[in-house]
């Protein structure tokens, strides 16, 4: 099976000499309904994106049009060439190039592995039916919380009135605040990598609850989700699953908590987030409220329920060499 992947590497300082020649066009924002709203210009990072005639890399240099060669900090040989690549530039000031590329999977799934649902929540990131393979709750933003507020008091402080050009003072303490969250994020998405990577190696069936924690946003635990970060752990399991071949179904989260996962009775009373023990008054089976959803999740996705739960599977896109999720 062949697909695509991006690979990013780091481009030196010193090519922020070539920003007007990589600026990129408006960026159009959707907002709900109406007509969208255009991001101005000045404050868009510069970004642009090259088709395989827009570029060429010659002698380790990225070539772009108009006489444009940049040369690029190579962590790892290219294992194909590449079809496309995005230039652009972070809040840090830093420049990435961001290739897509072909290449052949060599992972084979093995049917005698084993299944694994997995629940979100914000006590725990990630409660799955082993609980040798839970993502906990690791807080990386919550250490960063107090030097963060720190560099949010500089900048306030060296906030100039409006229609006065910023200093250097404030443009040093927006620089140090954007680091410290750049480094929170970056933790996030290195241990969601490691976390889906192991749980993929492991299982051949991946039932993922098809949570979507934007609502979370405008709750009083919208910091405590933020430092989750569950939309990273989830957008790296299902790519790292779909790329190595295995099963990945995507489950929706209507009644997972208020459904017995030992006899698929369902409760009559939703159940708070106070209560964290789930009690069935059918059988009697007691469990753990996150631990009984998970196991439900990969019941449902067992039973290959699709038509009756609306169950998403998760199949290969066109990208990846299939025809998308059905």
């Amino acid at each position: 099976m062949r697909w695509f992947s991006t690979y990013l590497f780091t481009l030196p300082q010193r090519c922020a000499a070539y920003g007007g020649a990589l600026d990129h066009s408006f960026k159009v924002k959707g907002r709900g309904r109406g007509r969208p709203i255009v991001k101005r210009k000045n404050k868009a990072l510069p970004s642009l994106e090259y088709t395989t005639r827009g570029f060429s890399i010659k002698n380790g240099r990225l070539c772009l049009p108009k006489g444009v060669t940049i040369p690029v900090a190579w962590s790892r040989e290219l294992p194909s060439e590449p079809t496309s690549v995005r230039v652009y530039q972070d809040n840090l000031g830093h420049w990435y190039a961001s290739f897509v590329i072909q290449r052949e999977s060599d992972t084979v799934p093995d049917p005698n592995l084993p299944g694994i649902g997995v629940d979100w929540g914000v006590t725990t990131t990630a409660t799955t039916t082993n609980p040798a393979f839970d993502l906990p709750h690791l807080g990386h933003r919550k250490r960063c919380a107090a030097e963060l507020a720190k560099a949010q008091r500089t900048m306030a402080r060296r906030l100039r009135p409006k229609g006065r050009p910023v200093s250097k003072g404030y443009q040093t303490a927006k620089r140090q605040a954007a680091r410290i969250t750049k480094k929170a994020a970056r933790q996030n998405t290195h241990d969601a990598r490691v976390w889906a990577k192991t749980v993929v190696e492991h299982h051949h069936l991946i039932a993922v609850e098809d949570f979507k924690p934007r609502f979370l946003a405008k709750t009083t635990m919208a910091r405590k989700a933020a430092d989750n970060a569950i939309g990273a752990a989830k957008r790296e399991l299902i790519e790292r699953g779909t790329r190595a071949g295995r099963k990945v179904v995507l489950v929706p989260p209507a009644y997972t908590t208020m459904t017995c996962s030992g006899c698929g009775e369902r409760t009559n009373l939703r159940l708070g987030l106070g209560v964290r023990v789930f009690e069935c008054t059918v059988c009697g089976y007691t469990a753990d409220r996150d631990l009984n959803a998970a196991r439900t999740i990969l019941a449902t996705a067992e039973r290959d329920r699709a038509s009756a739960d609306d169950v998403r599977h998760r199949i290969p896109s066109l990208r990846d060499g299939g025809s998308g999720a059905v």
